[in-house]
């Protein structure tokens, strides 16, 4: 395990905190985003006029109260510390503010320290955490939405075969077959699930998501990573169905688990898969 000094943790935890910050406009405002231009693409169709809206993108408007749309000020907007400072709340209206903010600024700062500490500081260590936040968005952005959209799932796999030309060449074929196999594994129980059912079981973001993840561990950590994600969906959804009623048949969605599958596999791969095949032999 690396063992940087002081400094380089606390660098490391504040690029992490700030990255957060940003995850969190990323994870509020793409879906928006998204859905304008879904609109604006079936009115354009349909031969009907351009809606007229206010500019919205990642960078404007700048930090607003998402009720009384007052300003947030600079120093209400630190990571974390903001949250605090003001006690989960809006310094105009006073509305509560999600604690989504301030737990996706500290994951960003944890998976900031995790990558440090398993893979050291390196330019492969950057890639890994990049993986890792836009992991976090979609988990997040699907939770929410039920949408993983295509802006990030497809530069990460693309990312993911970047890396292993960069990084390790002679994994590339691997990471090929590794994203061609997660997207068809998916694609087959979809069909499969609606042949027998007539349902949709799962939307194609999942596909590839996992094609993704295929690209970034390769062909052999999938059927590790199937395992855990449809096992930590199923013990999310029974727990859901027993304690949540008012969430009972409502669907629930299979990217978060992917993501949470892929973080596991992308920082402690290794020791997961001798598990694994430890257990299975």
């Amino acid at each position: 395990m690396y063992h940087p000094s002081l400094i380089v943790w606390l660098l490391a935890l504040m690029v992490g905190l700030c990255l957060g910050s940003f995850l969190n406009v990323v994870i509020t405002r793409l879906p928006v985003m998204l859905m304008r231009y879904w609109r604006g693409e079936a009115r354009a169709a349909l031969e009907l006029d351009e809606e007229q809206s206010t500019r919205f993108n990642l960078a404007t408007p700048g930090s607003m109260c998402p009720r009384c749309e007052a300003p947030i000020a600079w120093h209400d907007n630190l990571p974390v510390i903001g949250w605090i400072k003001r006690r989960g709340r809006c310094a105009e209206c006073k509305t509560g503010i999600s604690l989504q903010y301030p737990l996706i600024e500290i994951a960003g700062g944890l998976l900031a320290l995790a990558v440090l500490a398993l893979h050291g500081l390196s330019a492969e260590s950057v890639f890994i955490y990049i993986a890792c936040m836009m992991l976090l968005a979609l988990a997040v952005i699907d939770f929410r939405t039920q949408l993983l959209p295509d802006v990030i799932t497809l530069p990460l796999l693309w990312a993911g075969l970047l890396f292993q030309l960069i990084f390790q060449p002679l994994m590339l074929s691997d990471a090929v077959i590794g994203a061609m196999a997660g997207y068809l594994i998916l694609w087959g129980f979809y069909w499969l699930f609606k042949l027998i059912t007539g349902k949709e079981g799962m939307g194609f973001g999942d596909f590839k998501l996992l094609a993704a993840l295929g690209a970034w561990l390769g062909w052999s950590f999938l059927p590790l990573m199937l395992i855990l994600s449809a096992g930590l969906g199923a013990i999310i959804g029974l727990i859901t169905q027993a304690f949540l009623p008012h969430l009972r048949g409502k669907p629930l969605p299979f990217g978060p688990f992917l993501a949470l599958a892929g973080w596991v596999a992308l920082l402690a791969g290794d020791e997961l898969m001798a598990l694994y095949v430890s257990l299975v032999i």
